[in-house]
């Protein structure tokens, strides 16, 4: 049934393509945030025809809040693209992303790497992370209910907010800013965002991160889209788990903090990470949103503490700094 289902959907989506003629033949390169590993840097992006840049305002109308949220899924990717950082070249697969690796810099911290389109002469700055020396451990958090306030425990509720707002209306946990702040320690602290959010959202999360003052990071975000080897992606769960293990063999040396919410599902998934890392992580830390958690989440809770992990929940995250034990 999946494999019917996934060969409809992509031969609609073949014929919205071609109804709506999204065959450009601009090229331009999404930039993502990268990271560094022990032996290079991976920076990160998306091949597009064109990129639209929404410029949200106060008080804009709903509908204008719903049509620029739309825009972003209105994407034209174009696959095969030769792009070329330096003397290091890849292509862009069927989605249009792509991922360089290049040799890590000598220096620690922020780095604008420019990437090019064989061709074409605009030149991209991809930024990239790299985490200094002096670190004591990593920030590994989830986004939506945890950062910033979405309803994503309730499908509604999360649909809602999600095409009906803009950057600039986005709540941004006060509470959040502080602990990563506090976490962070100026940029001591690497701080890493993987979320179930699609990767249309990167340029978004970004402005609405800005615009809170929270701690940037390199984002793993998921890709929604469908191609001839893949129906959108593998599960909630998959997609975190999968970022969490490759975060952590990036920062061979470093323990870190899981942060999420009780509203879906990251307890398992932190509990799955303690299983496979157990000597890595030092605390999770949970918000319990809404109603907070239910009794299959309460359980998996319980899980946790049994593993000896330190489990810190609560509302908010007000006060938390000082019992993970690391600030």
């Amino acid at each position: 049934m999946k494999r019917l289902i996934h060969r409809v959907a992509l031969k609609a989506e073949h014929l919205f393509d071609r109804v709506f003629g999204r065959t450009g033949k601009g090229r331009v390169i999404d930039p993502y945030i990268g990271y560094a590993t022990p032996d290079g840097l991976v920076v990160r992006g998306r091949v597009l025809s064109k990129i639209a840049r929404n410029k949200p305002a106060k008080g804009q109308r709903l509908l204008t809040n719903m049509r620029q949220m739309l825009s972003l899924f209105l994407t034209d990717e174009v696959k095969a693209v030769e792009v070329r950082s330096g003397d290091v070249t890849t292509k862009s697969d069927e989605e249009g992303y792509f991922t360089l690796h290049l040799p890590r810099p000598a220096t620690a911290g922020w780095h604008d790497i420019e990437v090019i389109i064989e061709g074409f002469e605009d030149i991209a700055i991809c930024p990239a992370l790299v985490p200094r020396g002096d670190a004591r451990f990593l920030v590994i958090s989830d986004i939506d209910d945890t950062m910033i306030q979405t309803g994503a425990y309730v499908l509604w509720k999360n649909l809602w907010t999600s095409l009906t707002g803009n950057a600039l209306t986005r709540h941004v946990f006060p509470d959040a800013v502080a602990l990563m702040e506090r976490l962070s320690q100026d940029g001591r602290n690497p701080v890493f965002y993987v979320s179930s959010s699609p990767w249309n959202f990167h340029y978004f999360l970004q402005h609405i991160f800005h615009h809170g003052g929270l701690v940037r990071g390199p984002m793993f975000l998921r890709d929604l889209g469908l191609s001839e080897n893949q129906f959108i992606t593998g599960t909630h769960g998959d997609h975190k788990g999968g970022s969490i293990d490759t975060i952590l063999a990036a920062n061979p040396d470093l323990p870190v903090i899981l942060m999420g919410d009780t509203g879906q599902h990251d307890a398992q998934v932190y509990l799955d990470a303690i299983t496979r890392h157990r000597d890595r992580i030092h605390a999770v830390v949970l918000r319990e949103p809404g109603p907070g958690p239910d009794p299959e989440v309460k359980a998996v809770m319980d899980r946790i503490a049994t593993t000896g992990v330190p489990l810190l929940h609560a509302p908010d995250f007000k006060g938390m700094a000082p019992e993970t034990g690391l600030t």
